[in-house]
């Protein structure tokens, strides 16, 4: 919800955190014209806007490539962290514990995640770190001149890189059998997709992962490349049409779903994520479903898109500890150092 209120003899629309969307805004980006990370920014941007969150209660966090560049490019109000290559879980994980009380978007991408840093994505992922973890898929290495990357399809030829001759790796698929409690796939094409699941990963309680099919318009945008914007509007398979819905009372539907049916998740934070049924009776709380509907996309050369699986049962990593009620980055020497006399009576058990 958003208002409209004078400011300096002009009006701009306001949410209810009483912030434009101006102060939702990074630095002028410096990707090429076209990349599909610049709209997914501008999404990230958008959906933070709508939700009313305050940008001083996020934490950025990136780890080295195009993508990485990306928090740059939003929340300039916001702390961030740029981490080296394929790392950036481990500086998040460390982030997040000393401030429960924060919410953090991490971007990655496909060499960051899913080469390099494939070791932390899965860690991470298992850990349930409270965040949304944003992987920009372009299958190539942007920054670098435009080598093949781990996603990249068998048989992909580029003008300087030849055939690519290994299987890709499947990012969504690496997530389900890590646990996540959620994941998602999207388009950058499709953004109006890309803010909606945006929505419902910030609202998750726990690792939310989003691997979003991003174009790069310089290495890697043939026709018949499968990160490209044509082929992916051509091959793209929505499970479903989906439409955050700001918290409320709780609404479940039990029955399983028929064509055109609408289903609702009810989120940890009592948010809900409305699905429209298109052509598939598809349940986003079945990892088994999941895992067959992506193995069927894969035969089929489909881009199915979409939110593919949540569990709101698990708890996030801070809430398998018994943590004080104030952020651990907060606690002065009188909080951490016992007292004297506990000093005392530990030393007299030693000794």
């Amino acid at each position: 919800m958003a208002t409209t209120l004078p400011m300096a003899g002009t009006t701009a629309q306001v949410n209810l955190a009483g912030l434009a969307k101006n102060d939702y805004r990074g630095a002028p980006t410096t990707l090429c014209q076209g990349c599909g990370h610049n709209s997914i920014a501008n999404q990230i941007i958008s959906a933070l806007f709508e939700m009313n969150v305050v940008p001083e209660n996020v934490v950025k966090f990136s780890g080295i490539g195009c993508s990485s560049k990306s928090p740059t490019y939003f929340l300039n109000r916001s702390f961030g962290f740029n981490g080296l290559h394929g790392r950036m879980p481990s500086v998040a994980t460390g982030a997040l514990f000393g401030d429960q009380f924060l919410k953090g978007i991490g971007v990655s991408g496909d060499g960051d995640s899913a080469s390099i840093g494939m070791g932390q994505f899965k860690h991470i992922v298992r850990r349930n770190v409270n965040m949304v973890y944003i992987i920009e898929n372009n299958g190539v290495y942007g920054l670098t001149k435009g080598q093949f990357s781990a996603t990249a399809e068998v048989g992909l030829k580029l003008k300087k890189q030849g055939t690519n001759e290994y299987m890709p790796v499947d990012i969504c698929m690496e997530a389900l059998a890590s646990n996540a409690t959620f994941v998602a796939r999207s388009f950058a094409g499709n953004p109006k997709q890309v803010k909606e699941l945006l929505k419902a990963a910030l609202s998750h309680n726990g690792l939310a992962v989003l691997d979003i099919v991003s174009p790069c318009v310089t290495f890697n945008n043939q026709d018949t490349a499968f990160h490209s914007y044509t082929w992916g509007k051509d091959h793209e398979e929505p499970l479903h049409n989906i439409t955050y819905v700001a918290p409320r009372n709780e609404i479940i539907l039990e029955e399983e779903m028929k064509e055109g049916e609408v289903r609702e998740v009810t989120m940890h934070d009592g948010s809900v994520v409305i699905l429209k049924n298109l052509d598939k009776d598809y349940n986003p709380t079945s990892r088994f479903e999941a895992l067959r509907v992506m193995e069927e996309a894969e035969r089929n050369g489909w881009l199915v898109t979409g939110l593919l699986y949540v569990d709101t049962s698990k708890p996030s990593l801070t809430e398998m500890y018994n943590l004080v009620d104030a952020p651990l980055n907060r606690l002065g020497d009188a909080d951490l150092r016992p007292a004297p006399d506990m000093m005392d009576k530990v030393n007299a058990l030693m000794f």
